[in-house]
């Protein structure tokens, strides 16, 4: 088994933890669910038990001259106090709306809904159900367990470019750096892992190479490699890291190849390795044909190393080719459902159906007759692939920018979505109408398949963490794509909306203080002009020393209508 690649997750079969004392576990739960039900109904009693005891002690509360006196303070307020109180509020609210953008921009949620989940939901019974944890809808709607697997697997790019021949002359023409420190750095590992041989046999050149592929610098990595063929003229390792890096055209990398293939011996890892970058060489070249013959070649030396993906290298060879057939018969043993998927098994998969009715597919002309069993197996189709990874459309329509893809990928990610539709968005553009029949598609799946798709339909739920990891793994001058799409969280929008409407006051205030006040006191509860009318208890009825306001419905407006009018 070659460690550089790690096997798909293995399904885990977990027992069930309550299996040990179910009586005692019962009863528990039992009594947490009683809990959990009956607070609400604590809380309801508890709140009208309060109503209850403050209109029946209204009176030896004196509620009522409360009310009074709060009137009167309020009447006598300036304006400057109400300008004063708004803008204070509208400070602080936009402090927290910053606060909680920043905690959104950076950890995708809201602090204060976080801290509410976390905190307040226990100390009032809410307990997150975990019963449905890893469990499918069976077609009768029954649950059945799903196994817990590795989300954020980093997987080895099949298709990844040549440093010195296509991301440094990136580098070069742009400036910009296509590769993370991070991805560059995975690589490594995998390159010391899979070119270091016995540990018990380690040759001095080989200690050279172990240092030369930790290396940051690039030309320290070059220098370290010469190093090794120095001391050893077979060391194939050196002649790969030269192919790798310092060749700067694809015709100079294949012969620093060819010379590490002669080297290599009997060392599986670096015979698999060399001969598929040969073929990728030839690939690129144009001799396609030759590059399709050494990619089936490898495959059938090495019947094993299916978790290398060598078969989307020849998927790519042959759709180059219009081997339409050739890459059907690729599908039909790679395309299992017994095997890990990927996003160029499942679009490969799409686009050979949709290229089928593609041609002669209306979107008009579909919605009067209805879809054939034709279109409707290249529309599912479309529909298993974006539900695999819903970021590839955007990159075929052409509706996001294109960059370098990285030495690596993540499976269902933005980085798998960049790899794949880098390589093979020119065999869409072959196929005529398969874009069209893609957007049409595009648009309306999120309608067709159950919602919300990220809930998992034909595959595993979409993972949350896809979005972390892509920004590890792509430079930071591409806008990683999110799915599912954040919503800004409801505490964002309430403390923005609070903000705003304080700002708003705050500056009317300032501006237009007799106004506003005019509004403050038509506002005031009517409460106090009930008391005028019917007088307060133990006052000796109207007007027995007690305050009463004058600012009555009618009044207030005859009030507010000669201001308007005197500043116009």
């Amino acid at each position: 088994m070659i460690p550089l690649f790690t096997a798909q997750p293995s399904v885990k079969n977990m027992e069930d933890e309550t299996s040990s004392n179910p009586q005692s576990l019962g009863f528990t739960d039992k009594l947490k669910s009683w809990l959990s039900w009956s607070w609400t109904y604590i809380c309801a009693v508890w709140f009208a038990m309060v109503l209850t005891m403050i209109y029946v002690l209204r009176s030896p509360l004196k509620l009522q001259d409360t009310l009074t006196s709060a009137s009167v303070f309020l009447n006598t307020l300036t304006p400057k106090f109400y300008v004063a109180l708004t803008g204070t509020s509208s400070l602080i609210s936009g402090l927290i709306l910053i606060f909680e953008w920043w905690y959104f921009r950076k950890y995708g949620t809201s602090f204060i809904e976080q801290v509410s989940v976390s905190h307040l939901r226990p100390l009032l019974g809410g307990v997150e159900s975990s019963s449905t944890t890893g469990l499918f809808s069976s077609v009768n709607g029954e649950a059945e367990p799903r196994p817990s697997v590795s989300e954020c697997k980093v997987w080895r790019n099949p298709l990844n470019l040549f440093r010195g021949a296509e991301y440094s002359r990136y580098t070069w023409v742009t400036g910009k750096e296509p590769l993370t420190y991070y991805d560059m750095n995975l690589s490594a590992q995998d390159h010391q892992t899979f070119f270091t041989g016995d540990t018990q046999q380690i040759k001095a050149e080989d200690t050279v190479m172990q240092k030369a592929w930790r290396e940051r610098n690039p030309q320290a990595r070059i220098r370290a490699a010469y190093q090794a063929i120095e001391m050893n003229h077979e060391c194939a390792a050196a002649y790969v890291l030269l192919a790798e890096e310092e060749a700067t055209t694809i015709t100079e990398a294949e012969r620093l190849f060819k010379q590490a293939l002669r080297s290599a011996g009997k060392d599986i890892n670096l015979l698999v390795y060399i001969k598929r970058r040969l073929a990728m060489c030839a690939r690129k070249l144009g001799r396609i044909k030759e590059a399709v013959k050494m990619m089936r070649d490898l495959m059938k030396e090495f019947p094993l190393l299916g978790m290398l993906n060598i078969h989307e290298n020849l998927l790519e060879a042959l759709l180059e080719l219009q081997a339409y057939a050739d890459v059907q018969a690729v599908l039909a043993k790679y395309d299992d459902i017994s095997l890990p998927k990927s996003a160029t098994i499942c679009y490969t998969s799409a686009l050979l159906k949709a290229r089928a009715v593609s041609e002669k597919f209306s979107p008009e002309a579909a919605s009067r007759r209805g879809l054939s069993t034709a279109e409707m197996n290249a529309v599912e189709a479309i529909h298993r692939a974006v539900e695999f990874n819903p970021h590839v459309p955007k990159y075929l329509l052409e509706m996001k920018s294109l960059i370098l893809p990285p030495e690596h990928i993540l499976k269902r990610g933005d980085s798998e979505a960049v790899a794949y539709a880098f390589f093979h968005l020119q065999h869409w553009k072959r196929a005529e109408g398969a874009l069209n029949l893609l957007h049409c598609t595009w648009e309306g799946t999120f309608r067709i398949i159950p919602y919300p798709l990220e809930k998992g339909h034909l595959f595993y739920p979409y993972p949350g963490c896809t979005e972390t990891a892509d920004r590890e793994l792509l430079p930071t001058f591409h806008e990683v794509s999110v799915y599912p799409k954040k919503e800004l969280p409801f505490f964002i929008l309430f403390t923005a909306g609070l903000c705003s409407f304080t700002a708003m006051l705050a500056m009317l205030t300032h501006q237009f203080p007799e106004l506003m006040g005019v509004f403050v006191k038509a506002s005031l509860p009517l409460v106090s002009v009930n008391n005028e009318a019917h007088g307060m208890p133990g006052s000796g009825g109207r007007g027995a020393g007690v305050f009463h306001c004058t600012f009555t419905p009618y009044t207030s407006t005859a009030a507010l209508h000669q201001l308007v009018v005197h500043h116009s």
